[in-house]
């Protein structure tokens, strides 16, 4: 219990102590460490996601708008999380299995972890910061948050905004230029 106060204590630290996303590192689908400054000089859009989802068919519109800016200098992040009506329950491997095969996802996708809660990530601490004009609780998955070439967090966009929608769109291009 007291290991898990001080951990807890040392995550919300280190999150108010960031100054981007970049100072935050995840692991890959496949466990190995990836630093979000891996990153830098490019324009990054962060997703929750999940499987069994009523949003899990916008992982279609997010590989094809990953495929139209890519060369651009954009990139997606998916990061699997299974806060939300237990809809994301498989392991990393069957994730990425159902990613590749059902959707044929190419943008990197993390492991999975919480991104609300007493456990939530240091990133999704810092991304959440009620602080921040993107502040506030995550609500469901495939909440989308954009992040310019230096790290900061410009806009964020809730569940409902499908890859596709003109806002999302106009915000990425005109974080490309």
């Amino acid at each position: 219990m007291m290991k898990t106060a001080i951990l807890g204590l040392a995550m919300t630290m280190t999150s108010f102590g960031a100054s981007s996303v970049y100072d935050f590192t995840l692991n890959s689908i496949d466990g190995a460490a990836t630093p979000l400054s891996t990153f830098k000089g490019k324009v990054v859009l962060l997703v929750n996601v999940a499987s069994k989802c009523g949003y899990t068919p916008q992982y279609a519109g997010l590989e094809k708008l990953y495929e139209k800016y890519k060369d651009k200098g954009f990139v997606i992040v998916g990061v699997p999380a299974n806060n939300f009506g237990s809809q994301e329950p498989g392991t990393n491997e069957e994730i990425k299995t159902f990613c590749s095969r059902t959707y044929k996802v190419t943008f990197p996708m993390m492991s999975k972890v919480s991104v609300k809660g007493a456990d939530k990530t240091p990133l999704y601490q810092f991304l959440t910061d009620p602080s921040s004009k993107t502040g506030g609780d995550i609500k469901w998955n495939f909440t989308k948050f954009l992040i310019d070439k230096n790290g900061n967090v410009i806009n964020r966009f809730e569940s409902a905004v499908t890859p596709e929608s003109a806002d999302l769109v106009k915000a990425v291009e005109q974080a490309l230029m």
